[in-house]
């Protein structure tokens, strides 16, 4: 009969409605996330520091099993140092001589970048993703002090920048430096340069799965100087004059030392 027949039907919907939903369900429903965790929040440099590799832990929440048997998750891991401004001179050898003829300045570029993967970068994600997502130096967005400026100068002075970044060691990437340790766990080893500046660094994850950027997180970790050299960092900075007239009276009386020391009679 109609009416029973639409009776039942309703009595079957509300019981699926208020039926327990199973763990591996709700799961299921839940969005993919990423979380890191940094093996140490504080970095101290001291005079003997050439260098060190941070090590960051991460997981991944919500993940699809089968997905993950196929190992079709990638993670990137990139230490960004803090944002500063940068001035880029062109050298040219004019009368014989080496001077500088042309220099165009950039705001907000990070004064270093470790980028960590867990395969080669085509292999994650398409360019375009990077491009949208500022993620690799590459793809960081280096914007000039002025507008206006030839965009053909700009590139040659961007990549001249890039590079010489990556000749001292500032930006740098690890390709597999990002590993699954377990299906959910991951580790991600970065290269810091032994002239990695101090201040407040912003590490960040990046999850992709299938090639599609999914989640991204963060976490800060700070440089700072340590012993001596933190001594003489704070005084010169808070004490510049003083600072500056006691290096020039280390000067003169090192140089007078030496004059005694290497005397010829």
């Amino acid at each position: 009969m109609p009416g029973l027949r639409r009776i039942s039907i309703i009595l079957l919907a509300a019981f699926c409605l208020s039926r327990p939903v199973s763990a591996q369900e709700q799961t299921a429903q839940l969005p993919e996330g990423i979380q890191i965790g940094l093996s140490t929040d504080v970095i101290r440099i001291t005079a003997d520091f050439a260098g060190a590799d941070l090590t960051i832990f991460g997981s991944l929440e919500n993940s699809d099993p089968q997905i993950n048997r196929q190992g079709r998750y990638d993670v990137i891991v990139v230490l960004e140092g803090p944002a500063r401004s940068v001035t880029v001179r062109r050298k040219e050898r004019v009368l014989g001589i080496w001077v500088n003829t042309q220099s165009e300045t950039f705001v907000n570029v990070p004064e270093s970048y470790s980028i960590a993967t867990t395969k080669m970068p085509q292999d994650i994600t398409e360019p375009n993703s990077y491009k949208q997502l500022a993620l690799g130096a590459d793809y960081i967005h280096i914007q000039p002090d002025e507008k206006g400026e030839n965009p053909a100068t700009l590139h040659e002075f961007r990549a001249a920048l890039r590079e010489r970044k990556r000749a001292v060691g500032l930006y740098n990437e690890r390709i597999g430096g990002v590993q699954f340790l377990s299906a959910n766990l991951f580790r991600a080893t970065l290269r810091l340069a032994p002239d990695v500046p101090v201040g407040t660094h912003k590490a960040r994850a990046f999850l992709f799965r299938n090639g599609m950027f999914v989640k991204e997180t963060s976490a800060q970790l700070a440089i700072v100087k340590s012993g001596f050299e933190q001594m003489l960092f704070r005084l010169s900075s808070n004490h510049s004059l003083f600072y500056g007239v006691c290096a020039v009276a280390l000067a003169i009386v090192t140089g007078w030392l030496g004059r005694i020391v290497f005397r010829r009679d």
